[in-house]
């Protein structure tokens, strides 16, 4: 995928990932692309360790289901540290 592609790929999943979590507060374009290509990359390295088995990511339900699942991952991660910080 190009860059724009990247680009628009992860705002769609970041934007996903978003609005599944609890916190439900919307972040903005930049936040949930930076979040959507970030979860892709890490959702996929998972799927790799994982599945043992490597991941293209072209424009498929697959590709996003794992980049959602990355950021969902991600959202969890920096959520549950920013309730222990809080406390």
């Amino acid at each position: 995928m190009g860059l724009l592609s990247w680009m628009l790929f992860g705002a769609l999943a970041g934007w996903v990932a978003n609005g599944l979590m609890v916190d439900r507060q919307p972040k903005g374009c930049v936040y949930n692309m930076i979040l959507g290509v970030v979860g892709a990359i890490v959702g996929g390295l998972l799927l790799e360790v994982i599945g043992g088995r490597e991941v293209h990511f072209s424009w498929s339900l697959r590709s996003f289901g794992v980049a959602v699942l990355g950021a969902v991952l991600l959202l969890a991660i920096a959520g549950s540290r920013g309730k222990r910080s809080k406390s």
